[in-house]
């Protein structure tokens, strides 16, 4: 079978992936009840009651870009300041890493008090993603995998900006090491979509061109890097993913992912992705 995905009908070429983008928008109900609390940061001798103490919310998935931009605001700090803070923290992150921390700023709110540092605050998100990504299951799965953990991380990255639902996840997880077996491309618009610092459901033919060690459509293999920061639930899709032969999947409408090995069938249901999709635009 080929690796070229179908055209779509509006020119445009048709995904592979499930949504192509990651979220950005996530209730402060939803992503409290999946985050986890940890200790405060501090620095200095404040008395406790003149301590204040603020929230900083990280959902899941979200790139590290956007992570610093939460830590400038919370600490009221000229934007900029903490993704320079970034570059010169003695973070403990994997060597594969090179210092980059996206995918360690582990999701969770963050109660942070005031004199909290930007390298505080990154380097306490760090500890607490090598603390979670650690754990013995991780460990585990990523060698039972063939993988090291920070791949792990990296398809982690993949799973949670294609799939709403721990089931997708599952499956998505599932075409990642599928196409990595078959020495197939990956195709993900999610991984486009970091490259060029975005978040779009359409992906261009010429997108798809784009020179970046991101573009899964023209390079084979895991990205360099992971492209935002995982959650539990997509790094338990990583490591045990659904049993399945699939190598495609497209949302025909929502609450709808349809996953195939069958490249008639994909197109099929392209088709019908198509179809709702300008139907919804009329």
């Amino acid at each position: 079978m080929t690796n070229e995905p179908p055209r779509a009908t509006s020119g445009r070429r048709t995904r592979l992936t499930r949504r192509g983008r990651l979220v950005l928008i996530v209730t402060a109900a939803v992503a409290v009840a999946v985050a986890v609390l940890v200790p405060v940061l501090l620095i200095g001798e404040s008395p406790p009651e003149e301590k204040k103490t603020v929230s900083l919310l990280v959902p899941e998935g979200r790139r590290a870009t956007q992570v610093y931009a939460s830590v400038d605001k919370v600490l009221g700090v000229p934007s900029g300041t903490t993704a320079k803070a970034a570059t010169g923290a003695r973070l403990q992150l994997p060597g594969a890493a090179r210092r980059n921390p996206e995918g360690y700023l582990f999701p969770a709110t963050y109660p942070v008090e005031a004199g909290a540092t930007p390298a505080g605050v990154l380097g306490y998100m760090v500890d607490t993603a090598r603390e979670r990504f650690g754990a013995d299951n991780i460990t585990e799965g990523a060698r039972r995998n063939g993988m090291t953990v920070y791949q792990t991380v990296t398809i982690a990255s993949i799973v949670q900006a294609e799939a709403d639902t721990a089931a997708d996840m599952g499956r998505v997880a599932r075409v990642v090491h599928n196409r990595l077996a078959q020495d197939m491309p990956l195709q993900m618009d999610s991984t486009l979509n970091y490259a060029l610092n975005r978040s779009t459901l359409d992906t261009s033919h010429s997108d798809t061109k784009a020179e970046s060690p991101y573009n899964t459509y023209e390079l084979r293999g895991l990205p360099p890097t992971p492209i935002g920061n995982p959650g539990e639930e997509a790094m338990k899709a990583a490591i045990s993913p659904t049993r399945g032969d699939w190598l495609y999947f497209v949302t025909v409408a929502p609450g709808d992912t349809r996953f195939t090995a069958d490249y008639a069938e994909h197109r099929s249901n392209v088709a019908e992705f198509n179809a709702n999709r300008s139907s919804t635009a009329r």
